[in-house]
């Protein structure tokens, strides 16, 4: 039988996020439904990255086609930016599991300030590649790829803000643990997909 673990008073004053008696390894609806929505995300992000493949196979010699190269080493600057942002929401979980409210909040914050320099990097470098989603066979499956990778950093950037917002206010009760666990469950996916995508696109081309 699992032993029940309680969190009391952290030893800096702060106030627990997680103030009540639980079973210490019990996974929680929450924590399973992420989990098998982002095996379902790997899925999706799998066939992308076939169709990469695929249409690779099939437009050799020509690929990338002419006048369709990419900026590697912008990119190589915003994986380093978003790879970093792991270990910033790393920062964020032990100081939420601590108690540590102001420097919980602050973590989050840095996490969600790369994980916006990242999209702008991005942007960026779509804007001044010279070519559009519909130009080649590459660069369709490259705006797509990029693109969705895009939406889903957004997506964690938003899941950020309401957790800071309705978990971390010094009004709230909720015990946050496990959301800001999750939550990092999701960034890191993000960061990982993003480590296969430079890889596959950006290096191996």
């Amino acid at each position: 039988m699992p032993q029940a673990t309680v969190l009391g008073d952290a030893p800096d004053g702060h106030r627990p996020f997680d103030g009540v008696e639980r079973p210490a390894d019990r996974l929680t609806p929450l924590t399973v439904g992420v989990v098998v929505w982002l095996v379902s995300e790997l899925m999706f992000f799998g066939g992308l990255f076939a169709a990469w493949f695929v249409l690779r196979a099939e437009n050799q010699p020509d690929w990338p086609p002419a006048g369709q190269e990419l900026d590697v080493w912008r990119m190589a600057i915003g994986t380093a930016i978003l790879v970093s942002s792991s270990f910033t929401i790393e920062r964020c979980l032990k100081a939420g599991e601590r108690g540590d409210r102001r420097r919980a909040i602050t973590w989050l914050a840095v996490t969600m300030g790369l994980g916006l320099v990242f999209v702008a990097n991005e942007v960026l470098e779509w804007a001044t590649l010279g070519f559009g989603f519909d130009a080649s066979a590459f660069s369709t499956i490259f705006y797509l790829l990029t693109g969705f990778h895009g939406a889903h950093v957004l997506t964690g950037i938003v899941i950020m803000a309401i957790v800071g917002w309705v978990a971390l206010s010094r009004v709230s009760r909720i015990q946050v643990g496990e959301p800001l666990r999750v939550t990092s469950y999701y960034w890191h996916f993000v960061d990982v997909v993003w480590i296969l995508l430079f890889v596959i696109v950006y290096v191996i081309g």
